[in-house]
């Protein structure tokens, strides 16, 4: 192998980290999370959102200040509702995969694929909101001439996210721990002096409060008053993404899954509703008004501890700066959500056959490393297209995300109610799910009308597109399988296979047509059948090999693996019991692995040292009209295995299967 490949696989390794063993029994304890590390891994979506979220429903409501007393309430109770009914969600659904799950379990296929594409965008939008947010925080304090740099500098913060992502789930967000703790603990000091320092004034402030509103309704009426404040409340709908997190990304929680999920959802609600509930209180408290350049946190901070000295030396300015750098660097956090649960929403995709099957495979690092690719691109594309103008941001952001919240808790009612006669709580459950149903379907509503112009019709039509994707992918391969279900009639003609009571042993030295091959199918008979046809008589051993895959499907537990390695032998087994049964010298070979190539090629490699004589063949699929996505389809793991084995001086055939499309 050429230096500069060693050198890149060295690199490569320093960067990404070493390859993790599927194999080892304690690789899901290592790789899962606790409640305080999902907290920060998942939960930091949703707290950081607290950075703009209050900041977009404080601006709607102009003049109308005082009203931010009821949007405090508001807030709050949403996000309790929401909470409380994903929680119910987790426990209905142990497995993980949030909305897209459940809308496809209760709601139907159709529905779910509308769930699992909004969420995708949602996850892009996610690592892009969080970012143009985090960047947003630091240029609050940075010179304004530096203003151009600031696209820059977010292209570099996705670019090292998506890096610290693809070493794994665990070392990313433990790499993070330190950032999340600061941040909580600078606002949560921040939330608890604006209160502290205006206790005096809390009757004065809701007394004024009261008036105001009393002047708001005697001067424009009731219903004036009340769309101001529903626009606020919805304007503010960022401030409730991310809370879906959890539920989402259930399988990378350490067991017991369920308590550590709900914990992690107790952990989220609680500390963002305090955050999310107090900031906005302290604009009303410090009478804080929209500043150009400067984030509504920002000018909260500067209300609070501008002025502060001590000794002559002012040390207000540091508070301010060394807070919203916490600010800035939670919501890089945050990115991270998208990063974790967005390929995990691909995989499950790809598994059902919405999505190309290669966002199913994961790295050697045991990640789902195409779809972290394919997240920070998007993001990439979304944020130049933007400028990172997070006032269209969010409203991009929270349509995708009230559509999920809306569909799941549309399907969350119905299941409860199809179980009312025999859940004991069902009447709790559903007026949990119903009262939630509500209020995300009118935050989108209200999102979709007022924002529409200013990004909501991007969003739902970016949405769209990716829903007739999936439907187009989802319409090849099940017209491939019909078509692969002719090669399966080869199997009705076959004779019985029936099991010899012992098997001669193989010769070493003997000519031997390795097969590799996957499920026990017609596809598999059919390439014995054709080495039979191209060379008659001339191999003396069938040895049929397999790579046992372990994607994002199988990556759940041992017990999935388990599963895989005695399904994956069951199938060898019959091969060789068929092969035998016609007077064939047979035997099998398999290995676990996360990459079908690297796994196939060291399997083939073992038995050219066992068999020097060996040929080794591979099928693939050839259609009558090959097209441009039929690459991205299907992989071209046959023509990589043989790519592999000839540079190492070994004979390798593709054999060409038809397949005629149904």
């Amino acid at each position: 192998m050429p230096a500069t490949m060693n050198d890149l696989r060295r690199l490569r390794r320093i960067i990404i980290g070493k390859p993790r063993d599927v194999t080892d029994r304690q690789v899901f304890h290592h790789a899962s999370l606790i409640a305080f590390l999902a907290w920060i891994g998942l939960g930091a979506d949703g707290l950081s959102s607290s950075s703009y979220g209050p900041d977009e429903a404080y601006r709607a409501l102009g003049g109308h200040t005082h009203l931010a007393l009821f949007l405090v309430l508001m807030t709050t109770v949403t996000i309790l509702v929401i909470s409380v009914a994903y929680s119910n969600l987790i426990q209905h659904f142990p497995g993980g995969g949030g909305g897209y799950l459940v809308a496809t379990k209760l709601l139907g296929p159709r529905v779910g694929v509308v769930s699992g594409c909004a969420l995708l965008v949602d996850y892009v939008m996610t690592i892009t909101t969080s970012v143009a947010s985090g960047c947003d925080q630091l240029w609050s304090f940075l010179p304004l001439a530096w203003a151009p740099y600031k696209i820059t500098a977010e292209l570099v913060v996705l670019i090292f996210l998506v890096i610290l992502n693809l070493r794994g789930v665990r070392e990313s967000v433990t790499f993070l721990a330190p950032i999340f703790v600061a941040f909580v603990v600078t606002h949560v000091f921040a939330i608890v002096y604006s209160i502290a320092s205006h206790a005096g004034e809390l009757p004065g402030v809701f007394h004024d409060a009261r008036q105001d509103l009393h002047h708001s309704v005697s001067t424009i009426g009731w219903i004036p008053v009340l769309l101001i404040l529903l626009r606020a409340y919805s304007m503010g709908g960022g401030t409730y993404t991310g809370i879906e997190a959890v539920s989402n990304g259930v399988t990378m929680l350490r067991e017991p899954r369920v308590r550590t999920a709900r914990t992690t959802m107790f952990l989220m609600a609680l500390s963002l509703s305090f955050t999310a509930g107090g900031i906005m209180f302290g604009y009303l408290l410090t009478a804080s008004h929209p500043l150009p350049g400067k984030t509504m946190n920002a000018v909260l901070l500067l209300n609070l501890f501008g002025r502060w000295s001590i000794g002559g030396i002012s040390i207000g300015s540091a508070i301010v700066i060394l807070t919203l750098v916490c600010e800035a660097a939670l919501l890089f956090v945050a990115a991270q959500t998208g990063f974790l649960d967005g390929p995990r929403i691909l995989g499950n995709m790809a598994v059902d056959s919405w999505m190309p099957h290669r966002f199913g495979q994961l790295s050697e690092r045991l990640v789902t490393h195409n779809g972290i690719y394919l997240m920070g691109a998007a993001a990439t594309a979304v944020l130049l297209y933007t400028r990172g103008d997070i006032s269209m941001l969010v409203v991009m952001y929270a349509i995708n995300v009230f559509i999920t919240f809306s569909l799941s808790l549309l399907g969350m009612a119905r299941h409860t109610l199809e179980l009312r006669k025999s859940e004991q709580h069902w009447r709790r459950q559903f007026a949990i799910h119903a009262v939630g149903l509500v209020l995300c379907l009118a935050i989108l509503t209200v999102t979709v009308f007022e924002k529409f112009a200013q990004g909501g019709w991007l969003t739902l039509v970016i949405t769209g597109l990716a829903v007739a994707l999936a439907f187009s992918i989802r319409r090849h391969y099940a017209s491939v399988e019909r078509g692969l279900k002719s090669l399966d009639e080869i199997l009705g003609d076959l004779p019985p296979a029936v099991t010899t009571a012992s098997a001669a042993p193989m010769d070493r030295d003997a000519t031997t047509a390795v097969i590799m091959v996957k499920d026990f199918s017609g596809f598999g008979i059919h390439q014995v059948l054709s080495i039979h046809r191209v060379f008659p008589r001339t191999f003396k051993n069938f040895i049929f090999g397999t790579a046992a895959v372990v994607d994002s499907g199988a990556f759940k537990g041992t017990d999935e693996i388990d599963r895989l390695e005695s399904q994956t032998r069951q199938n060898l087994e019959k091969y060789v019991a068929w092969a035998r049964s016609q007077g064939m010298n047979a035997d099998y070979r398999m290995e676990l692995g996360t990459e079908v190539v690297e796994t196939a090629h060291e399997i083939c490699k073992e038995l050219a040292e066992e068999f020097p004589r060996a040929i080794f063949f591979m099928g693939r699929l050839i259609f009558r009209n090959e097209k441009w996505y039929h690459g991205i389809l299907h992989n071209e793991t046959p023509n990589a295995i043989q790519r592999r084995l000839q540079f190492d001086g070994l004979q390798a055939i593709v054999l060409p299967i038809r397949v005629l499309e149904g």
